[in-house]
């Protein structure tokens, strides 16, 4: 997926839960999910298998992409709120996960066999997370501070302290407004 001011995506382990908050363009009011074919579309090009997609399943994921991007608002600083947990809380308890090893030894978060519908990509979803908390990059994954855009961005800067999906566009405008509103302030 392109990504605003040619920014680098996240990683690999996070690219899923990236591309799941950004089927949506809130500023052009675009949305890849607004139909059961089109939720059936982004799982077929992300690898994830379901089958028999219903509109409850697309009420759901839409929930899930909407509490999951004020989490990764959280990580730009913005409180996410209570009910938003509570939401997500309840969709991930749903998602079963189980610990895989390999024949290297090496372990694995994977979804549970048999998971379908929104189920089946909140468990791919979880397990990506899963993965990038115990890699240390699930913190980077950040939703732009702008409220018209909300765009998710891997924020690969050193310090990882980016707010914006990117300073040419929503930060510029920022701080365009800030500067308008000094300006316009009366003289003290």
């Amino acid at each position: 997926m392109i990504q605003p001011g040619d920014r680098a995506p996240a990683p690999p382990g996070l690219a899923l839960v990236q591309d799941l908050i950004n089927t949506v363009d809130l500023e052009m009011d675009r949305d890849a999910l607004r139909t059961v074919d089109g939720l059936a579309e982004f799982c077929a090009d992300h690898d994830v298998p379901l089958s028999g997609l219903a509109e409850s399943d697309l009420r759901a994921v839409l929930e899930l992409r909407e509490a999951l991007r004020d989490v990764c608002q959280a990580h730009a600083g913005v409180d996410v709120p209570a009910a938003t947990l509570s939401r997500l809380d309840k969709q991930l308890a749903q998602a079963h996960l189980v610990l895989a090893i390999d024949d290297s030894g090496a372990a694995l978060v994977r979804p549970a066999a048999g998971l379908t519908g929104a189920v089946g990509l909140t468990a791919h979803i979880a397990s990506s997370i899963a993965g990038a908390v115990a890699d240390d990059t699930w913190r980077r994954l950040k939703a732009c501070a702008a409220d018209t855009c909300r765009w998710a961005y891997y924020d690969h800067s050193p310090a990882g302290r980016s707010r914006w999906c990117t300073m040419s566009i929503c930060g510029a405008r920022n701080k365009m407004r800030r500067l308008r509103s000094r300006a316009s302030a009366p003289a003290g």
